[in-house]
């Protein structure tokens, strides 16, 4: 058995799946983390990744386009992050029972939306995103077809470790941001708007979110599967967790669970004779470790779940 999983750890065919089983919890991961270094957690992130995976596959059912579903589930995305942050910041609900109402709603309305659009038994195709080689780069021998020739909500994705990595540690806005997660009423005094920062954060979480949505809709299935996204989004807030709020350390977790979910496919293919539910439960037991023996060890920001009510 250890040697067939030296070699699947090996293939080419399994890494590059747990590059692209990576990019939905990266996503959203890349999101939490931005939101919560400006104070706000979402444990709604379930919620955002489900209404995204749903506006997807309505953008391109009617557009035809895969651009415009990604759009629309960019927008679904924001449009719970914005329920989020009107409960969290401005009226200083409990952020945590805010997440799991907007979840449960979540699973209500995007189930009643798409059994409405497209009735109890049919299962829409729509177009969704391919693989795209980049020239030249995917010609490479074994680095060409693991990272070059994935589609596009992966390119973009990653793209997006490097963008915030640089703008959250490199730069005055990110700094701001920092501050108000750490000390909003230090924050305030200095000239930074508390509320403006925490509302932009947490819809950026929903952008990404969203983002990350649409992947399990628009690249995996090309169709909405009602609560296809399957509990991610609590991964996603582990990987924040053992990512430490750093976006390349977020990617590095990520891609760890994306290999397990992509070991839960290519094992039982192998036949390697472990059950076949306990390696889908993999990505999940990875997840309850990282609760149990991880969340009291990391230092979150100061000000984080804490409502800001300027006297």
């Amino acid at each position: 058995m250890w040697e067939i999983l030296a070699r699947l750890f090996l293939s080419i065919d399994f890494l590059s799946a747990s590059i692209r089983f990576s990019t939905p919890l990266l996503g959203a991961s890349l999101g939490e983390s931005i939101s919560e270094r400006a104070g706000v957690v979402n444990v709604s992130l379930e919620g955002m990744m489900l209404c995204g995976a749903l506006g997807g596959v309505l953008g391109s059912y009617y557009t035809g386009s895969p651009w415009a579903g990604m759009l629309c589930a960019i927008l679904a995305g924001m449009l719970v992050a914005l329920i989020q942050a009107v409960f969290s910041v401005t009226l200083a609900v409990n952020q945590v029972v805010v997440g799991i109402a907007l979840n449960i709603g979540s699973i209500g309305l995007t189930t009643y939306v798409s059994r409405a659009v497209f009735g109890l038994t049919e299962r829409v195709q729509v177009t969704g995103f391919g693989p795209l080689r980049i020239p030249f780069l995917s010609d490479l021998p074994v680095v060409g077809p693991l990272l070059f020739s994935q589609s596009a909500p992966v390119y973009i994705t990653y793209f997006m470790v490097l963008v915030l990595g640089f703008l959250l540690m490199r730069t005055e806005h990110g700094l701001g941001l920092r501050a108000v997660g750490e000390h909003p009423e230090a924050a305030a005094s200095v000239g930074i708007s508390v509320t403006r920062t925490r509302y932009l954060a947490v819809l950026v979480c929903g952008a990404l979110s969203g983002l990350a949505g649409s992947f399990f809709s628009l690249v995996q299935l090309n169709t909405f599967v009602e609560s296809m996204t399957g509990g991610r989004g609590f991964i996603a807030l582990a990987v924040v967790v053992v990512g430490k709020w750093t976006p390349w350390r977020l990617a590095l977790v990520a891609l760890l669970f994306g290999m397990l979910d992509a070991l839960a496919l290519h094992a039982q293919a192998l036949a390697i004779g472990l059950p076949y539910h306990l390696l889908l439960a993999l990505p999940y037991l990875g997840a309850l470790l990282v609760y149990a023996g991880l969340v009291g060890q990391a230092r979150p920001p100061a000000a984080l779940a804490q409502p800001f009510i300027r006297d």
